[in-house]
């Protein structure tokens, strides 16, 4: 029987359910470290990205455009306190640096004070070009891994056991080589002195290795006698708050790197008594065909397990 009522327990994970960020708030933390911002720079969403990198441009040349005004002679062509002609000359002065002479303003410095800013935003310009380029090189160059999980964790009988299964799919037209998965099993547990702390514990897979890993793989671990998760039903699960924590990781055939992969179940993710709709057919010419879009779907097991395994 599925359930998928929003656990209040399911707060308190690690990660989130598709493993993109921690939902841990750590407090204490140093703030100071200034060179997070490569580390921000690197994992925030290219949207965030590129609009960071617009601002930013924009605040330089706003700066220097403020500085240029400060001497309203120093600018030749320019209108007296005219802050958009002092920021299209810091515009052409951070180009001549990044992409080449502009040429088409008339605006020329003939003033020792603006050569001398007009100097400083030259090199500030050099760094920001130097910056902007290795940001976007290792944000090009990271290997990504591009592997769906299902939606939900199915516990359903297998060759007669009862059976915590998943799959995950490589969503690529490629082939990952020497891919291997990491099941482990947080809980919420009390000591006998009564301190209450968090457990991890791996599950034992039936396969946990595969020399390659190009289409669909059902992830299973089987709930005997020697599984964490044996005679626990739904509610001891919500209320240990335990979470399911996958990690998958392999060499891109094609990038030649390392890719890594997460994700996370917790307890609403997880249907009883069903299986997955199978993905695999053949083309009458003998070509596999993987089909995503049933990827997550499950259906009812004609013979329903008990409730409590």
């Amino acid at each position: 029987m599925s359930d998928r009522k929003k656990s209040p327990a399911s707060s308190g994970g690690f990660i989130s359910p598709r493993g993109s960020r921690r939902l841990a708030i750590i407090k204490g933390q140093d703030s100071s470290r200034w060179t997070d911002f490569y580390h921000v720079g690197l994992t925030a969403p290219w949207w965030l990205f590129f609009l960071c990198l617009a601002l930013l441009y924009l605040a330089i040349n706003a700066l220097f455009a403020l500085l240029f005004m400060a001497d309203p002679q120093g600018l030749a062509n320019a209108r007296p306190d005219n802050f958009w002609d002092a920021f299209v000359f810091s515009v052409q002065t951070i180009g001549v640096q990044t992409i080449g002479s502009i040429g088409h303003s008339p605006m020329v410095a003939r003033s020792i004070y603006v050569d001398v800013v007009v100097v400083i935003e030259a090199f500030i310009g050099i760094l920001y070009l130097g910056t902007v380029t290795a940001m976007l090189f290792s944000r090009f160059s990271r290997p990504y891994a591009r592997v769906v999980f299902s939606r939900v964790a199915l516990i359903t009988p297998f060759d007669g056991v009862p059976t915590l299964m998943f799959r995950a799919a490589n969503q690529r037209a490629n082939q990952v080589v020497d891919a291997g998965v990491n099941v482990t099993l947080a809980r919420q547990m009390t000591t006998r002195e009564g301190i209450v702390m968090r457990r991890f514990e791996e599950l034992t897979l039936m396969r946990s290795r595969t020399s390659l890993f190009a289409l669909s793989w059902t992830i299973m671990h089987k709930i005997d006698e020697a599984s964490p998760l044996h005679g626990l039903s739904l509610e001891d699960i919500r209320a240990a708050q335990m979470e399911i924590v996958v990690l998958l990781s392999g060499r891109d055939d094609t990038l030649a790197d390392t890719i890594y992969a997460r994700h996370a179940y917790q307890p609403e993710h997880i249907v009883w008594n069903h299986r997955f709709v199978d993905v695999l057919s053949m083309t009458p010419a003998g070509v596999r065909v993987v089909d995503l879009n049933k990827f997550h779907d499950t259906e009812p097991v004609p013979e329903l397990m008990e409730k409590v395994l």
